[in-house]
């Protein structure tokens, strides 16, 4: 059973996951702190907030690398440093390699009910198919594109009036929540995972959230 009090977050834009995580560990009850938020870009609001929080930063970009391989290495190195017992991707918008997914239990979120609509554009999807429900996903990282075993989902309607705009920021919202409880708990209750089931805590086999 592995416990989360380390935070190592990983921002490619705006960082509103982020700026959740870093209110909640405000609270020593949360159980966790950011140790360290990294990035693969500059000049971005996420990094910002954590510069305003105290918090350490740093920034690996794909192209000061030769190869795809190198940057793997360099930014599982740059986690390492930080020690975390956990690293959440939080808008982050590469797809971590081995070097990471081996040293590192990785949290993810996603805007759909995985498995259904994985990849860059699962609000779209959802909505040109026609869906009545979606949702959001929180899921350790593998090495595939959205495919990790689910630690979470929660359910968000989709109204008759809803384009891609609307119907995302109304899963952001439930996101956010949804990252924070599921963080926290793992900070607090620890979690062992047995093929694909995750359990957080002394969680019953089928509890979702």
């Amino acid at each position: 059973m592995s416990k989360a009090g380390r935070l190592v977050v990983l921002v490619s834009g705006s960082g509103t996951n982020l700026q959740a995580l870093l209110d909640a560990a405000a609270d020593p009850k949360f159980g966790a702190n950011v140790v360290a938020v990294g990035a693969d870009r500059d000049g971005i609001e996420g990094l910002a907030r954590a510069t305003r929080a105290g918090v350490p930063t740093f920034v690996e970009k794909l192209r000061d690398h030769p190869s795809r391989q190198a940057w793997d290495a360099a930014i599982a190195a740059k986690i390492a440093k930080y020690e975390p017992d956990l690293v959440v991707s939080a808008g982050f918008m590469k797809i971590l390699g081995t070097p990471t997914l081996e040293r590192f239990t990785v949290l993810n979120t996603h805007p759909a009910l995985l498995p259904s609509f994985p990849g860059a554009h699962g609000v779209r999807d959802a909505l040109a198919h026609g869906v009545k429900v979606t949702g959001c996903t929180v899921m350790l990282a593998d090495a595939g594109v959205d495919t990790g075993p689910i630690v979470a989902q929660e359910a968000v309607a989709v109204l008759p009036d809803d384009d891609e705009a609307t119907l995302h920021e109304r899963i952001k919202t439930v996101e956010r929540s949804l990252l924070v409880e599921i963080v926290g708990r793992m900070a607090r209750e620890g979690w062992s995972v047995i093929g694909r089931t995750v359990r957080i805590g002394n969680q019953s086999e089928g509890e979702s959230k």
